[in-house]
Formats: structure tokens, C-alpha cells, sequence
């Protein structure tokens, strides 16, 4: 069975009983009601016991507004029973609940000498420069071939670490920038990069990696937001549900509700209603959406769309939301977030840790989550403390043991400053030294290396490493616990889920495809003027090249429709990519609907070229051979579409698939046969003649023109019709089967390029960043923190470090005439000294900025209007007044969602607007992009060449 059992909240049903212990009657001894059952209540509950345990589960009861119940059938609960339904279950689940005896699988991840390496280029190698990309390209060749070693630096992410994620705790990661806390989550949840080197073992209940579906059996939520914006919030997270499914709720609800009937137990109903919904098939994409809804906060933006860099959406913060409640509707156990809180104001934060407190402690689950700056609220729900700094932990624990740990070391935490902060500081250079509480002793820098031998000889840390030094039991592991299978439902559910997907994203694309038809309509138009019936004889040769010149153009104007694809293709890649990874559906499923749903759009465009454009030309009159043209265009669309997605995937990145998909498209009109006849290809070039789609399609519709009644008048001193003149002059075949050779053609062409596709999106992943922002100086410093080769004074620091923890208070060092605190205040005087010859002063002038009773109103969102909202105009400021005086630092505060863009031309001189988003161009240096911004803004009289 697979992991992810019952929903949220399955542990809320008061009374019930567990199904996975072995002596029922223990557990139902205490299941007996404590109130006193309302006399109608009790008999329904009577009728619903007396069902066959398959009608049992989907009959539930409701509780009305009045305090009534009523039966219901859980399939066919309507939108107001939902709401009602969500409200009070939102109210259960603020309380303080603890576990009533429900006795569910769980995930232990232990993760054991942990080291990661990667190999990149590093400095200016790492630039993307025509000459480093060269270089780079030969290197790699002559690399693989063993002919030159590899120039690349590695780079250690993690080093030797090691530590145990227990289920039912609420575990904090917390790191610097730069301190590896995504490879490691990355690591724990089986998604690290190929390219990556790793040392050590990662495992859940002491299984191996290989010995389950990591990606099924954990979640790990990114913190990249990657949404299609042309969907809304709801069906973001519907769609997430019904492609990662129930698990094995349904499942363990049959044997639950088999149980409590035989021990005559009534379980709460509301709670049995949502654990009913949420574990059939096919409701699992309503209640659960909607109940993830409520706690995330995004019923207030549910119907609208999530939006992108080209359509207006949600907020950041709620799109940051949106991104966590893609995986928390899924039944995985084991949950790793990266920065789930980029965006969200501390309440949200709050609230969002908070209802996945509740998740991971009643369902007991495993999570690991990631913050950069939690507020002491925040901070104070977790359970457990993960520090990493430098790639090393420094300390793994209970929350509440972490300052002791820093005490002992010499270091202590200001009463009215943030305990999360003070961790994070406490192992910067910059930041150490004010929280020294030793003030008898000297204060030198304390190392990473030297933290985390501090932490081995602590108390938690020594307890730890027994922990680790005792296997898991695997007979502890219960076989639900991890998921074996690839997907979550049937692949036929799944790609029912995807074909609706695409023709919901077809119908809100709609613009696109009629503005496609409305172009392809004006070129025929246009065709028809160029190519007119009265102006094309057909009595030469010379008219029969002109006829042949209408198809090959009507020909190119078909392929060149399918051009499209290429961009809507890598667009939606992201996306799937990550869907992909997370295991949401194969990527057969994904492809096959972009492929069947656009048939029926191809033989609307076709119909409308061929209707406009065939008797205006003159092409045969013949209604067969009509058909006949009609038919082999549809091919060649349905196969140009296919060659434009393929090379999409291939692709992956909008410039190198613009790049290979225009050359394709150059070949294969200079192989087509109308460019270059036949005769005219070179021999060693014969063979790309032959693999041509264009030649094949070119002499289908030739044969299928001029092998018409038009074209059978015998040429004069010839045997041969004009029609076969001028087919041999093109240097095309003259047999009339030549057509269906060519639909043959195009009908593999057609399977070929799908099925390249596809396989593209299976094998391939997405670009990745081969260069580090690193430089060699860093990458020095960083190696030689690893191996503790710091500076000359490393081992009197670990001498000093040893004496301190044993309480000798520094007087060894005293006693070796070691003064560092001498040599403390020298270097301090140094780093002043150059800080003030670096000094300069920048020319500023001072602005106060004022507002007065601003009014800011957009027009009220259709979704909104929908849900009975009367207003036409929202308003987003209402009569806002204040002032900014210079030298004063603002904060502007508030909860996330208002959602209103910027007045881009308002003060753009005289001031600035940093966005919420961080939008780059990726191909410029740090530095380039910002001399590139200051050389925008400098005033006009300011000479260009003047450097500064």
C-alpha cells in the first residue's frame, strides 16, 4: 500500500480506533462516547451502521445550521454543504488536538556522513562568454575522451553531515545564504541533481533510496514558484490533488468503519463526513482543495488566475502559498520546504506553520522546513532546530536546548533578540563578537570546524550519535509507510486528468488560437489576390511553375502555422518539469493531449486556407482532388505541429529552440524538392532529400495537382500530358501513387516527432547552471575552513576551544604568552584603516516625499463578480495620507494580497521602486548589471568617458 494513509485530519475522529494495532480491544476500551447522542441522530447513525461496509462509507451525516442532521451521500455533497462543512472543520483544527489512539505509519529520515561535491568552473571562467562557451564545449569533448584532465574546481556543498528527522516533530532548518540548506533537502528528499557528487546514505526507515519511490513516499516544495498563469488558484491545487491522489485512505476507511461498527462506535460527523470525501474516488480534487484552501488563506483569491510575467495574477505571497498547498494536498508523509515563507508577511507565515504544525503532530509526519528570518512566534512552534552554516550542522536538537548549547561555548542570546537571528549570526564574522559573553577571557573568532566539534562533545550531540550508531529497525516499519508504486492513481485517471488540464488551458487560450485562424484567413486572402484563376493559364510549362509555386507557398503557410507550438510549448516546460519530477503523471500523459486536442483546430485552419484559396487558384476542379489536398494538409499541420514540439523539447530554452527550429525549418525547404529539384542535390546530400517530410509532401500535392483532368491535354511533338511535363521539369515523380506514399509519409512523420517528443520529455531535464557565482579567493577559504587550514593561529584556537569547554578559562593561553586579544585589536585597527581609505563621499540631495487622501480603485475581478459581489470597482487605498522625510528609514507593513501594480512613470527620477519579484537579465555579471543601471541614471552633463 502506498504512504499518505488518510488525509488531514483523519485523527480528529473522536471515538475511532486504530487499524493497525493487533489488539482491538484495548484500543476500543476507551472509545466509549462521552455525551450523549441526540435520540434522531442515533438512529441515523443506526441506519448507516446496518449498510454493507462499501454503502457505509459513502453515506455520511451533516449537521445543519439549526443543529439538525441530516444523511447524506457523500458523492453528491453541493457547494453549500462543502462551505458549511469547511468552516467547522477549521474551527477543529485551531484547537490544541493531540492523537486519540490512532496509530498511523511514519517516516524516520536518517541521513549519515553526508558529503555532496560539485565540479563547475569558477571566477571568469564561469562567465557565459562566446570564448568560455567554446572552451568549455572543447574541454568537455576532450575530457570524455580522457585526452585532457578537467579544469574544473570542486566545490564542497556538504561536509560530513549527519542527523536524524523524527516523525510527529516540527523540524527548523536554518542556514546563511549559501550554507547548503536546499542541497540538503533536496538530498533528503531524493531529488539531487545527477551531475552532483555524493558520498554517505540517506534513508527512511532504513531503507535505501532504491528501495522505494522517494518522490511519492516525501514532497519537497521549492522555493521557485512554478505555476501555469492561466489557471486559477483552485484549479492549481485540484488538479495537484487528483493527479497525487488519496493514498491509501480508502483503504484503511474501510477497514476503520468495519471496526467501529463491530464495537458499536460513533465517530464525530463532520470529521467522518471530510475523511469519507477526501478518500473516495474522484472527491479527493473538491473537499481537500478546498479545506487546503481555508487554512492556507486563499479562498479569497481562489477563482483567480495565479498569473505570470504576461498575465496579472495573485500576489507573490499568495502564489508562495499556492506553492506550498500544490504538495500539502497530497498524501505524502515526509514534507521538505525550502523558503516557504519568500513573500509572506510573519502573520501568514504563522498561520501556515501552524496548520502544518497540527498535520505533522496528529498525523504524525516528518517535515523540514526551511526559513530565513522567522518571527519568535513563528519560531517558538517547532520542535526541533537545525543550524548549518559552511555546509556543516553545527547543531541538530530541541529547540528549547539550542541556547545552552551556545552558552557553553561562550556565546549568549540578548534578552529581547530574536533567538532565530541570533543563530544565524552567531556564526558570521561579522556578527560573533557582540554576543561573546565571556568578558574575562579574550574573545577570538570561533569556527565552524570548531562549532561542530563543540557540538559532538554536547550532550544532544553525544546522544545523537548513538541514535545514529544503532540501525533502524526495519521491522518497526510498516509497509504502508513507503510508496512503491511510480503514481498515485491509475495512469487512465491520469491522463484524464491531463486531457482536461489541456483543454481547459485551449479554451482560456482561446485569443491565441482565433487571432492563428485570423492571420491564416488574411494570408489566403492575400494568396488569392497573388494567384488569381483568371491570371493563371495552363498552357506551358512556364503556367505549370507558377501553379507549383501556389502550392509550395500554400504549403509553407501551412507548416509555418504549426511554428507556434514551439512557444507554447517551452512556456508550459517549467512546469511540467517540476510536475515530472514530483511524479504527478508520465510524460506520455502530458504529451498525448497536446498532440489529440489541437486535431480538431487543424482541420478548422486547414478548411479555412483550402475552402479560400483552392477553386480562387484554379488548382483542379475536381471535388476528389479537393478533399484530396484538404486531407494531406491536415497531415502536414498535424506533422509540422510535431516537429516544432519536438524541437521544443529538445530545445528546453526559448533562444535554442528558435535557433534549431529555423533551421529546420531552412533544411527541410532546401531538401523539399521545389528549392533544389532532385537532380540538383549533391550525392553526399541525397540522403536528407530522402528523410525530407517537405519532399514527400511536395510531391503528394504535385501528383495530386497535375495528374488532374486540368492538366491531361497532351503536349504538342510529345506523347506526355502537360501535367507530366511539368513534373518532370521540377524534377517530382509522375506516378499517381506518389500521394498516398506521401500521407503515408506524413502520417509516420507525424508518430515520429510525437514520440521524440515525449521521449525528450522523459530523458531530458531542464538547463541547469553549469558556472558558480564563486570566486577562487572564496572557494579557497571555504576549502580550507573544511579542513580547518585557516590562517596560521587554527590550532591555538582549537587548544583555546578545548580549555574553555573544560573550564579552564583561557588561562593556558595566558600562561604561552599568547595574547590574542592583542593581536584582535591590531587586526581591527587594520580593517578600519582600510575601510577609511576606501571611503567616499557621494554627492545626495535630500527629498521628503508626500501623499494626501489617495484613492487607488482597480475594476472589480470577473471571478469576484461571479461569487455575487455587486461593486464594480475595487478599492485597494481609501483616503491614505503621510509623509517620508530624508534620513528616516520607513517600514511599510501589512498583511499580503492587495495585489495592485506600480504607476511606473510616478517620480521615476527622484525615485525608486524595487519590485517583489526579481527580474534579471541572467547573461550580465553582478557587477555589469549594476554599472549598466547607474549609467542609465546619470544626469546629461556627466561625461561618458569619466570613470569613478
Amino acid at each position: 500500500m502506498e504512504s499518505g494513509d488518510i488525509h488531514s485530519l483523519s485523527s480528529f475522529r473522536r471515538n475511532s480506533s486504530s487499524i493497525w494495532r493487533s489488539n482491538v480491544a484495548d484500543v476500543f476500551s476507551r472509545s466509549s462516547r462521552d455525551e450523549v447522542e441526540d435520540d434522531e441522530e442515533a438512529l441515523r447513525w443506526a441506519a448507516i451502521e446496518k449498510l454493507p461496509t462499501y454503502l457505509r462509507i459513502r453515506r455520511g451525516i451533516l449537521s445543519e445550521k439549526e443543529g439538525d442532521f441530516r444523511e447524506v451521500d457523500i458523492g453528491s455533497l453541493d457547494l453549500q454543504d462543502k462551505r458549511r462543512l469547511l468552516e467547522r472543520l477549521v474551527k477543529v483544527a485551531e484547537e490544541d488536538n493531540e492523537n486519540v489512539g490512532i496509530e498511523i505509519p511514519t517516516i524516520e529520515v536518517r541521513f549519515d556522513h553526508l558529503n555532496i561535491t560539485a565540479e563547475a568552473h569558477v571566477g571568469g571562467r564561469a562567465l557565459p562568454s562566446i570564448v568560455n562557451f567554446s572552451m568549455n564545449m572543447i574541454e568537455g569533448f576532450l575530457n570524455y575522451l580522457h585526452i585532457l584532465p578537467s579544469r574544473k574546481q570542486k566545490i564542497s556543498i556538504l561536509h560530513e553531515v549527519s542527523g536524524i528527522i523524527k516523525p510527529t516533530k516540527m523540524t527548523l532548518l536554518l542556514g546563511p545564504p549559501s550554507s547548503g540548506k536546499t542541497t540538503l533537502l533536496l538530498a533528503l528528499a531524493g531529488k539531487l541533481d545527477s551531475s552532483l557528487k555524493v558520498s554517505g546514505k540517506v534513508t527512511y526507515n532504513g531503507h535505501g533510496m532504491d528501495e522505494f519511490v522517494p518522490q511519492r513516499s516525501s514532497a519537497y516544495i521549492s522555493q521557485y514558484d512554478l505555476h501555469i498563469g492561466e489557471m486559477t488558484v483552485r484549479e492549481t491545487l485540484a488538479f495537484a490533488a487528483r493527479c497525487q491522489g488519496a493514498g491509501t485512505g480508502y483503504e484503511m476507511l474501510a477497514e476503520l468503519s468495519r471496526r467501529e461498527k463491530a464495537a458499536n462506535i460513533k465517530p464525530d460527523p463532520d470529521i467522518d463526513v471530510y475523511m469519507k470525501a477526501a478518500a473516495l474516488e474522484g472527491q479527493e480534487a473538491s473537499v481537500v482543495t478546498d479545506y487546503i484552501l481555508k487554512i492556507l488563506g486563499l479562498e479569497i483569491c481562489a477563482d483567480t488566475m495565479v498569473g505570470d510575467e504576461m498575465v496579472r495574477g495573485i500576489s507573490g505571497g499568495q502564489r508562495k502559498r499556492v506553492t506550498t498547498g500544490e504538495m500539502l494536498v497530497g498524501p505524502a508523509k515526509a514534507l521538505f520546504m525550502d523558503e516557504i515563507s519568500t513573500g509572506l508577511d510573519s502573520s501568514t507565515t504563522f498561520q501556515i506553520v501552524s496548520s502544518l504544525r497540527q498535520f505533522i503532530h496528529i498525523l504524525q509526519g516528518t517535515a523540514v522546513i526551511s526559513l530565513l528570518q522567522p518571527a519568535p512566534e513563528t519560531y517558538d512552534l517547532f520542535d526541533e532546530i537545525i543550524l548549518l552554516s559552511d555546509g556543516q550542522i553545527i547543531y541538530q536538537g530541541p529547540r528549547d536546548q539550542v541556547l545552552e548549547f551556545f552558552e557553553s561555548m561562550g556565546f549568549n542570546c540578548p534578552a529581547r533578540k530574536g533567538v532565530a537571528d541570533f543563530l544565524q549570526e552567531v556564526t558570521s564574522k561579522k556578527d560573533q563578537k557582540q554576543y561573546w559573553a565571556r568578558k574575562d577571557e579574550p574573545y577570538n573568532f570561533i569556527s565552524v570546524k570548531e562549532f561542530t566539534e563543540g557540538y559532538q562533545s554536547f550532550h544532544i550531540g553525544r546522544k545523537l550519535g548513538d541514535e545514529l550508531a544503532s540501525p533502524f529497525d526495519k521491522r518497526k516499519s510498516h509497509p504502508a509507510a513507503l510508496t512503491t508504486k511510480k503514481y498515485g492513481v491509475s495512469t487512465k485517471e491520469l491522463f484524464k486528468a491531463c486531457i482536461s488540464r489541456e483543454y481547459l488551458l485551449m479554451k482560456r487560450n482561446s485569443f491565441f488560437y482565433i487571432f492563428k485562424l485570423t492571420q491564416l484567413s488574411l494570408l489566403a486572402i492575400i494568396t488569392m489576390t497573388v494567384f488569381f484563376r483568371s491570371e493563371m493559364p495552363r498552357d506551358s510549362i512556364t503556367d505549370g511553375g507558377i501553379f507549383m509555386g501556389a502550392l509550395f507557398f500554400s504549403l509553407i503557410m501551412i507548416m509555418f502555422n504549426g511554428f507556434a507550438e514551439l512557444a507554447m510549448t517551452i512556456l508550459k516546460l517549467p512546469v511540467y518539469y517540476k510536475q515530472r519530477d514530483l511524479r504527478f503523471y508520465p510524460s506520455w500523459a502530458y504529451s498525448l493531449p497536446t498532440w489529440i486536442l489541437k486535431i480538431p483546430i487543424t482541420f478548422l485552419e486547414v478548411a479555412v486556407w483550402v475552402f479560400l484559396t483552392y477553386y480562387v487558384i484554379g488548382f483542379d476542379p475536381n471535388i476528389e482532388r479537393f478533399f484530396k489536398q484538404y486531407l494531406l494538409f491536415v497531415l502536414i499541420n498535424q506533422m509540422a505541429s510535431g516537429l516544432f514540439r519536438f524541437v521544443a523539447a529538445l530545445g528546453r530554452n526559448v533562444i535554442v529552440a528558435n535557433t534549431f527550429g529555423s533551421f529546420a525549418i531552412l533544411v527541410l525547404m532546401v531538401l523539399g524538392g521545389f528549392v533544389l529539384s532532385r537532380d540538383n542535390v549533391k550525392k553526399w546530400w541525397i540522403w536528407g532529400y530522402w528523410t525530407s517530410p517537405m519532399m514527400y509532401a511536395q510531391n503528394a500535392l504535385a501528383v495530386n495537382e497535375f495528374l488532374g483532368k486540368s492538366w491531361s491535354h497532351v503536349v504538342p511533338n510529345s506523347t506526355e500530358t502537360l501535367g507530366v511535363r511539368v513534373l518532370k521539369s521540377r524534377g517530382l515523380f509522375v506516378e499517381a501513387h506518389w500521394y498516398w506514399i506521401g500521407v503515408g509519409a506524413m502520417i509516420v512523420y507525424i508518430f515520429l516527432f510525437n514520440a521524440i517528443f515525449t521521449l525528450a520529455l522523459s530523458y531530458l531535464n531542464p538547463f541547469g547552471k553549469s558556472q558558480t557565482v564563486m570566486s577562487e579567493e572564496t572557494l579557497n577559504e571555504k576549502s580550507a575552513t573544511i579542513t580547518q587550514e585557516v590562517i596560521g593561529t587554527s590550532s591555538r584556537r582549537r587548544s583555546s576551544f578545548r580549555h574553555t569547554l573544560s573550564g579552564d578559562n583561557g588561562d593556558s593561553m595566558r600562561r604561552k604568552g599568547i595574547s590574542p586579544k592583542t593581536s584582535s585589536v591590531s587586526a581591527d585597527a587594520i580593517d578600519e584603516a582600510k575601510n577609511r581609505k576606501r571611503g567616499m563621499v557621494l554627492p545626495f540631495q535630500p527629498l521628503s516625499i508626500t501623499f494626501d487622501e489617495i484613492t487607488y480603485a482597480v475594476d472589480m475581478p470577473q471571478e469576484m463578480k461571479v461569487q455575487g459581489v455587486p461593486e464594480d470597482r475595487l478599492l485597494l487605498l481609501k483616503n491614505v495620507s503621510g509623509a517620508f522625510r530624508p534620513g528616516v528609514l520607513t517600514a511599510l507593513m501589512g498583511v499580503s494580497g492587495a495585489g495592485y501594480p506600480k504607476k511606473q512613470n510616478t517620480f521615476a527620477r527622484v525615485s525608486g521602486y524595487c519590485e517583489q519579484n526579481d527580474i534579471h537579465s541572467p547573461h550580465v555579471t553582478v557587477y555589469e548589471s549594476l554599472l549598466y543601471s547607474a549609467w542609465l541614471r546619470l544626469p546629461p552633463e556627466v561625461d561618458s568617458k569619466q570613470e569613478g
